[in-house]
C-alpha cells in the first residue's frame, strides 16, 4: 500500500510536465513556419526593389559626372576663346604684355583639354593650329619691335670681325626714353616682358648677346687700337669705333677692361636695366634684369677671351716686374665690381680676379713652357757646332753671390766651384783647381746654352715665391730628363754613323753629368727660398747621363772594332805569303786598317779628351794587332820568305801605327803620345816579340824564353811558343 501511494504521487507529477512539453513543441513548430513564410517574401520582392534602387542611383551618379566633364569643358573652351579674343584686342592696341599674358592663359586652358582621357575632341586639333598661328603672330610683332629697338649696322662681309670691318659696324639702340610720354612706340620694357612671357626672350638675347661679342666685345680685346665712342641723339643712341694708331701692339688690362666697361655702362642705361618678371623656373624672386640674363648668356665666353688674349699676354717673363702687375689684379676686381654693380654678373662670379691673383702660377706655367720649348729647340739643333772648353774656363754662367751674403744680389763672385782659383779646404793641405774640373773637350755649343738656361732658370726661382720656385726648379730637372729621352732619339742615326757626333755626344753627357753634381748645391744659400733646404739637387740624375754617353761611344767603338775585323778578315790569314796574290791582299788589309784609324785619330782630334782619346785609339789599333798575332800564331807551316814577308808586314804596322794617336792639334804635341803607345795598347809587346821569332834562329828564340822568365814567355804560352818552332823549323835547315 505503501509503495501504490509513491507511485501515485510520482506519476500525478510527471503529467503536467509532459504536458508543458508537449505544448512547447507545438509552438516552436509554429514559430518556424512563420520565418519560412518570411524568407520567402524578402527573397522574391524586397530584393528586387533594392537591387532596382541601386542601379538608378549608379546611372544618375554618371550621367552627373558627364555632365560636369562636359560643363568644365566647355568651361575651358569658353576661357580659351576669351584669351585669344582679348590676346588679339591687345595686340591691336600693342599692348604686348597683355596679349602674351592672355596667349600663355589660353596655352593653359588648352593643355588642361587635352590631359583629359577618354575625351579626344576633333575641335582640340583646330584650337591647337588657332593656338600656333596667334603664337607665331605675336612673335613676329615682337621680333618687328624688337629690330627697331636694337638696330645692327654690319658692314657687307658679314662675319668677319677684322679690324677694318669692326670700324664700320654700328649699334643704335632706339630705346631713348622719348620726351612726350605719349607716343605709340611702346616702351622697350614691354616688348621684352612680352618675350619673356612667351619664353622667347633667351634666343632673342642669344643672338644679341653673339653679334654683341662678335663685332664689339671680342674686337675690342684683342684690337688694341679700337675705342668705342658713344653718341646720344635725342630719338637714338649710337654706339661707333674708331681706330687709332698705336705705338704698343699689345694693350693692358686696364685699357681693354676700361673700354669693356664703357660699353656695359651704355648698354645697361639704354638697354639692359630692365627688370622682368620671370614665369615659372623656380626663381625665388621672380624678378630678374636683362643684364643678368645677358651675362649668363655671354659672360664665360668672355671672359675667356679677357684671360686668354689679354690677361695672359700680361703675365710677366721676368720675375722682378711681378710687383707691378698688383695693378692690373686691382683693375681686375674693380671691372668685376662694376660689372656686378650692374648686375650684369652675380656676387660669386670671380673666375677673372682668381685668373689674375693666380699670377704667380701663371708666371711660373709661361716662364716653364719658355724655358721648355728653348730647351727643346737647342736638343734638336745641329750636334756638330761645338765650342771648346778647359778646366781653367768659367762658363758664361750667372754670377752667384758668396754663401755667406745671404739674398744679397749685388755680391757677384762666382761660385768657388765654378771658379777657375783653388779651393780652400781650411787646412794647410790644397785640392788641384781641377778637382772638380771637366778635362779640355768639345761639346755642342747647345748643350753649353742648355746649361746656361738651367743655371737662369734656378736664379729666377731663388727670387720667386715659393710655389713658383718649386715649379720652376721642376721645370729645370724637366729639361734634363727630356734630353735623356729626346737627344738619343732625335739624332739615332747620326750617332750611330757619324763616329765624330758619337764623340761629342759623349762629350755633351759628361758635361752635363758635370753640372748636374754641383747644380742644386750652387742655389743652396740663396735666401730662404725653397731651395735651400739641400732637397733640391740633382745629383740623382749623374750616373744616368754618364751612363748615357758612355753607352753611345761603347756602341761606335763596336762598330769600328768590327769594321777592322773585317777589313782583316781579307788578308786570306797571312798563310801562303810567298803566293804574291796573298801577299798583296794582306798588305792591303793592313793599309786599309791603319787608313781607317788614321781617319778616326783625325775626326777624334782635338773632340775627345786626350784621356779617352788615347784609350780609344789604343783600344782599336789592340784590336788590329790582337787578330793578326792569333792569325800568324796559328799557322803550321810558316817557309822562310813567308817569315821575311810577315815580319815587313808587322813592321808596317809597328811604324805607323803610333802615328795614328793625334789627339791634340799642334803636331809637336802628339810625340808624347805616340811614344806611349805601349801603355795605351796591351798587345803592343806581343806583337813585338812575335817579330822577333819571325826573324830569329833557335838559339836566339831560347835566350828570349829563358826559362820561362824571359820576355817572351811574358807574352806567350809554352805551347803557342811550340807551335810557332814547329811552324817555322820543321822541314827546313834552319
Amino acid at each position: 500500500g505503501e509503495v501504490c501511494t509513491m507511485i501515485n504521487k510520482k506519476y500525478s507529477e510527471f503529467l503536467p510536465s509532459m504536458q508543458s512539453a508537449e505544448d512547447l513543441v507545438a509552438q516552436v513548430e509554429g514559430l518556424a513556419n512563420n520565418i519560412d513564410l518570411l524568407k520567402a517574401g524578402i527573397e522574391n520582392e524586397v530584393q528586387r526593389d533594392l537591387n532596382v534602387a541601386v542601379a538608378e542611383f549608379t546611372e544618375l551618379k554618371q550621367q552627373l559626372e558627364r555632365d560636369t566633364l562636359v560643363l568644365s569643358v566647355l568651361k575651358k573652351l569658353q576661357e580659351f576663346d576669351t584669351a585669344i579674343k582679348e590676346c588679339n584686342s591687345a595686340l591691336l592696341e600693342k599692348q604686348y604684355v597683355t596679349a602674351a599674358q592672355q596667349l600663355e592663359q589660353a596655352r593653359s586652358s588648352l593643355r588642361s583639354l587635352e590631359s583629359r582621357r577618354g575625351f579626344e575632341l576633333k575641335i582640340l586639333k583646330a584650337l591647337g593650329t588657332e593656338l600656333t598661328v596667334q603664337t607665331q603672330n605675336i612673335i613676329y610683332h615682337l621680333g618687328e619691335e624688337w629690330q627697331k629697338l636694337v638696330v645692327w649696322k654690319l658692314p657687307p662681309s658679314k662675319g668677319s670681325s677684322s679690324l677694318e670691318a669692326v670700324v664700320l659696324s654700328e649699334l643704335h639702340l632706339h630705346t631713348v626714353p622719348p620726351q612726350d610720354e605719349d607716343t605709340a612706340v611702346p616702351p622697350v620694357a614691354a616688348v621684352l616682358q612680352a618675350l619673356a612671357v612667351l619664353g622667347e626672350l633667351h634666343s632673342k638675347l642669344k643672338d644679341f648677346g653673339q653679334l654683341l661679342l662678335q663685332y664689339i666685345l671680342k674686337p675690342l680685346i684683342s684690337h688694341p687700337s679700337l675705342e668705342p665712342v658713344p653718341e646720344e641723339q635725342p630719338d637714338v643712341f649710337i654706339l661707333r669705333f674708331r681706330s687709332q694708331e698705336l705705338a704698343l701692339d699689345e694693350a693692358s688690362p686696364m685699357e681693354v677692361f676700361d673700354k669693356i666697361k664703357l660699353v656695359f655702362e651704355v648698354l645697361h642705361k639704354y638697354l639692359l636695366n630692365v627688370p622682368l618678371e620671370q614665369p615659372g623656373e623656380g626663381r625665388k624672386e621672380g624678378r630678374v634684369t636683362l643684364a643678368e640674363l645677358l651675362g649668363e648668356l655671354i659672360w664665360e665666353e668672355l671672359s675667356d677671351c679677357l684671360i686668354h688674349n689679354c690677361l695672359v699676354n700680361s703675365i710677366p717673363t721676368n720675375s722682378s716686374k711681378l710687383e707691378q702687375y698688383k695693378e692690373v689684379i686691382e683693375s681686375t676686381e674693380e671691372f668685376e665690381k662694376a660689372l656686378k654693380q650692374m648686375q650684369f654678373l652675380k656676387e660669386d662670379t670671380t673666375a677673372l680676379l682668381k685668373y689674375a691673383c693666380n699670377v704667380d702660377s701663371h708666371f711660373a706655367n709661361k716662364k716653364c713652357q719658355d724655358v721648355i720649348m728653348a730647351a727643346r729647340s737647342l736638343m734638336t739643333s745641329e750636334i756638330h757646332n761645338t765650342v771648346k772648353i778647359t778646366p781653367d774656363c768659367s762658363v758664361a754662367l750667372p754670377q752667384l753671390p758668396d754663401p755667406g751674403s745671404g739674398d744679397h744680389l749685388e755680391v757677384s763672385r762666382p761660385s768657388s766651384l765654378l771658379q777657375s782659383g783653388t779651393v780652400n779646404l781650411g787646412s794647410e793641405s790644397r785640392l788641384s783647381p781641377f778637382t772638380l774640373g771637366l778635362p779640355t773637350c768639345r761639346i755642342s755649343s747647345s748643350v753649353q746654352q742648355l746649361v746656361e738656361l738651367a743655371y737662369h732658370t734656378l736664379l729666377e726661382a731663388t727670387a720667386s715665391t715659393d710655389l713658383c720656385c718649386v715649379q720652376l726648379f721642376d721645370c729645370v730637372r724637366n729639361i734634363f730628363q727630356l734630353f735623356y729621352e729626346v737627344v738619343p732619339t732625335f739624332h739615332r742615326e747620326n750617332l750611330q754613323k757619324l763616329p765624330q757626333l758619337a764623340a761629342i755626344h759623349h762629350n755633351n753627357c759628361m758635361y752635363l753629368g758635370h753640372h748636374l753634381l754641383t747644380l742644386g748645391h750652387q742655389f743652396r744659400y740663396r735666401g730662404t727660398s725653397v731651395l735651400s733646404n739641400g732637397a733640391a739637387t740633382f745629383v740623382d740624375m749623374v750616373p744616368a747621363f754618364r751612363r748615357l754617353g758612355m753607352e753611345c761611344f761603347l756602341a761606335q767603338m763596336r762598330v769600328q772594332k768590327g769594321e777592322i775585323l773585317e777589313r782583316l778578315s781579307s788578308a786570306r790569314n797571312f798563310s801562303n805569303m810567298d803566293d804574291e796574290e796573298n801577299y798583296c791582299a794582306a798588305n792591303k788589309a793592313i793599309k786599309q786598317v791603319l787608313h781607317q784609324l788614321r781617319r778616326l785619330g783625325m775626326v777624334w782630334q782635338d773632340v775627345l779628351p786626350v784621356n779617352v782619346y788615347c784609350k780609344a785609339m789604343g783600344a782599336l789599333l789592340n784590336t788590329a794587332l790582337a787578330e793578326i798575332v792569333t792569325r800568324i800564331a796559328a799557322l803550321e807551316d810558316i817557309s822562310a820568305e813567308d817569315a821575311d814577308r810577315l815580319y815587313s808586314l808587322c813592321r808596317i804596322m809597328v811604324e805607323e801605327g803610333p802615328q795614328v794617336f793625334t789627339p791634340l792639334l799642334e803636331e809637336d804635341k802628339n810625340k808624347k803620345y805616340q811614344e806611349e803607345v805601349p801603355v795605351y795598347v796591351q798587345k803592343w809587346m806581343t806583337f813585338k816579340e812575335l817579330m822577333i821569332i819571325l826573324q830569329a834562329n833557335l838559339q836566339e828564340i831560347v835566350d828570349q824564353w829563358a826559362d820561362g822568365k824571359g820576355p817572351l814567355a811574358e807574352e806567350f804560352s809554352a805551347a803557342e811558343v811550340k807551335s810557332l818552332i814547329r811552324a817555322l823549323f820543321q822541314n827546313t835547315e834552319r
